[in-house]
This record gives C-alpha cells, sequence and structure tokens, in this order.
C-alpha cells in the first residue's frame, strides 16, 4: 500500500491499528467497487422487462445470476485460495469483470444477458473472496470485527449508489450507456487496488496440512461454521427477494413511480451505511448470536409494512428490511473469519458460495410466487427465510465456539 494507509500491515497487533479511519475508508470503497454491479441492475428491471419483453419472474432470474456465478466462484477460488497471491487475485478478477460489464450493452437476448451475469458474478465474487480472505488474515482480533463491518458497509453503499447511479442513467442515456458506465467502475476499482496494496507483502501460498476438499469438510463438521453457512443462504434469499420484486411493486399502480423517482427510493440504504458500521462494536458487546438475533427481527418487522398501498410505508418497510439483513450479513461475516482457526479462504469461499447459492434459489422460488400468487405470497416467502436464519442462530452455542457469546 502507499504510505498513508500502509497500516494494514500492522495489523497483527492486538490494539486499534493507527490509521483506522483512512483503512476503513480504503476497504469500505474497495467493497463498493467490487460488487457495485451486482444489485445496481435491480433498479432498472422494469426497463429489461419491456426491453427484452419478459415476465418479470425471467428477468429478475437472469438479472440475479450473477450469484450463480458467485456461488461457483466462491468454491473454486476458496479452494485454491492458500495459492493465490491476494494482490494479484484481486486485480486481475476487477480489470476481468469490465468485459462482460460492457458486453451487457449489447447482449441481443435473455440467454446471452443471463451468461454475462454469471460472468460477472465469477469475476465478482473471486475478488470478493480473496479480499475477505486477506482481512481475515492482516487482521487482529480487535481490528477484525471493524474490518469485516467496513467491507460490508462498503456493500451496503453500493446498493444505494449503485442502483440510484443506475436509474439516473437510464432514464437519461438508455440502457447501453448505464453497463459502459458501470464497467468504468470496475476499472476504477483495479485502479484503486493498484495504489493501495502494492506496498503490501506478497501473501505466499499459505502451508495446509490437508487438501483444500478436506479442509472444507472440516468446516463443514464445525455445527457453528455450518449454522453459519445456512444463515448466509437465507440473509441474502431474503434481501433479493424483497429487493429484487419490490421493484415491480413500485412502478405499478398506485404507487406507479417513474424510473428517475425508483432511483431515489433506494437512499433507503442510507440508514443501513451507519447502523452496519456498529456491528462489530456491538457484536463485542452482545455477542454473535444475539446481534443475529435482533437484526433479522429488525428485518422481520419491515415485511408487513411493505404490503401498504402508501409509498412512505413501504419505503420505511424497505429501510428495516435493508438495515436487518446487511446488519446480519455483516455479524456472520465477521463471525466466519474467527470461527476458522485455519484455511480462512475456504471457509470464506464456502460461506459465499452458500450467500450467493441463497440469493439464486431466492430470486428463482420467491419470483414464481410472485409471478403466481403476487407480492403477498413473495413477501411470506421472505418472511419465512428470516425465521430459518433465527432458528439457526439459536445453534450458535458457547459450545460450539467461544467467540459467539
Amino acid at each position: 500500500m502507499t504510505d498513508v494507509p500502509a497500516t494494514m500491515t500492522t495489523m497483527q497487533a492486538q490494539r486499534h491499528s493507527p490509521g483506522l479511519v483512512l483503512r476503513s475508508i480504503i476497504i469500505g470503497l474497495m467493497a463498493f467497487l467490487t460488487v457495485v454491479d451486482l444489485f445496481a441492475t435491480q433498479a432498472i428491471l422494469p426497463s429489461l422487462t419491456r426491453h427484452y419483453g419478459v415476465t418479470p419472474a425471467a428477468m429478475g432470474f437472469a438479472v440475479n445470476a450473477s450469484t450463480m456465478g458467485m456461488a461457483i466462484a466462491g468454491v473454486i477460488v476458496g479452494f485454491f485460495s492458500p495459492r493465490i497471491d491476494r494482490r494479484s487475485g484481486i486485480l486481475a478478477s476487477l480489470i476481468l469483470l469490465a468485459i462482460p460489464t460492457s458486453l451487457l450493452a449489447t447482449a441481443p437476448d435473455l440467454t446471452v444477458f443471463t451468461t454475462l451475469r454469471v460472468a460477472q458474478g465469477l469475476c465478482m465474487a473471486s475478488a470478493f473472496t480473496l479480499t475477505l480472505a486477506y482481512l481475515g488474515e492482516q487482521c487482529s482480533a480487535v481490528d477484525a470485527g471493524g474490518a469485516f463491518a467496513a467491507y460490508i458497509t462498503g456493500n451496503v453503499a453500493s446498493n444505494l449508489i449503485g442502483r440510484f447511479i443506475s436509474a439516473a442513467v437510464v432514464d437519461s442515456f438508455g440502457l447501453a450507456t448505464n453497463f459502459y458506465f458501470f464497467a468504468t467502475l470496475n476499472l476504477a476499482g483495479a485502479v484503486l487496488v493498484y495504489f493501495t496494496i502494492h506496498r503490501v507483502k506478497p501473501m505466499h501460498a499459505m502451508r495446509v496440512d490437508h487438501s483444500p476438499f478436506s479442509a472444507m469438510v472440516e468446516h463443514w463438521r464445525n455445527p457453528a461454521l455450518r449454522a453459519t453457512f445456512g444463515i448466509g443462504f437465507s440473509i441474502l434469499f431474503a434481501f433479493i427477494g424483497t429487493f429484487t420484486y419490490v421493484n415491480f411493486v413500485l412502478v405499478r399502480p398506485p404507487l406507479a413511480l417513474g424510473m428517475m423517482s425508483l432511483g431515489l427510493v433506494y437512499f433507503v440504504f442510507l440508514p443501513s451505511i451507519l447502523t452496519t458500521l456498529l456491528a462489530g462494536r456491538l457484536v463485542a458487546m452482545f455477542g454473535t448470536r444475539a446481534s443475529l438475533w435482533s437484526s433479522l427481527a429488525v428485518a422481520g418487522i419491515g415485511l408487513p409494512l411493505m404490503l401498504s398501498a402508501h409509498l412512505g410505508a413501504v419505503m420505511g418497510g424497505m429501510v428495516l428490511v435493508g438495515v436487518g439483513t446487511f446488519f446480519a450479513q455483516a455479524c456472520a461475516t465477521g463471525f466466519v473469519g474467527q470461527a476458522a482457526r485455519s484455511n480462512r479462504g475456504v471457509a470464506s469461499g464456502t460461506y459465499l458460495a452458500c450467500y450467493f447459492a441463497g440469493g439464486l434459489v431466492g430470486s428463482a422460488v420467491l419470483g414464481q410466487l410472485f409471478d403466481r400468487f403476487g407480492w403477498a405470497a413473495c413477501v411470506m416467502g421472505v418472511g419465512a427465510s428470516l425465521v430459518l436464519g433465527c432458528l439457526l442462530a439459536g445453534r450458535l452455542s458457547l459450545s460450539n465456539q467461544a467467540a459467539v457469546d
């Protein structure tokens, strides 16, 4: 890294490293530029549905097909993580990400569009997984919670700003320009990595006692990690179901929002940026289990509000679901980094594979509920996934992992 943010290399100390604020900003910005493509496209779902002449469920699945690529890449990168140089892997992933992003501008049909979204997911998850492994290896126990919270906060910001920018660009310049713009953001992420990580000593291949497959099996045998993998699945299942199909509710009567207004609605993610930053501190105070229960309960409280015919109530529900799911994601991600005593890259990859698989399944299952039975049935499906997450959080007991409480 450059001289100012180089303090990431000293995070092994058991006290907070100097330059904490600047380092958190850099971590958050890296997350923003890594996953900004993932959910920004959801804000233009109605436009894409009209452009390709398909149903909301079909377009919703195509847009969220990126989660398929992310699940696959999470496993693959996790397997080979001990042998991948962190800086080179992240840099290459972000440069390659710009290719399918720009090609989306000229995708002739839904099949090509879906394939390119999968390719985007492969690149995004490679960068995401390697960054999480890097943070887990470089952070002390004191700094880990804050570092992971900063990374997830950057993820939250990408949801807000990415959706707003996407809606604004499409409204003013059209679909093609939107994808070219986001390809430029991908390259900006590569530039940030190039100038902020180059002075960190390369992460040499870690010596492992057994194969990555054996390491993955070992992680699955850990009851606390196994429950956390399931929680990750439930979190994105709920998030995808909410913020994919609510777009169609917002543009239809009685709400009938225009494209620019739809983009502005996603300022509902602004409170999530603030609350997610507190995740590390609150987990340290109350424990992972209690923090997860509270965050998932907050998301659940927001669901009935989203059935209202009044925009204020729907937006209030969106705020609560966003705050709850992002906070839960920060808690779960940080826990994986601490609970995996070895082969953290494999553990992070396995968690992300489960997390993004939940998004893919959520888009497919909840899309069918939305098309066949309406928005209320979709919301009930989201509620079921939150209940499952709460049940799994109850399995994070002291006997499983001392770091839980």
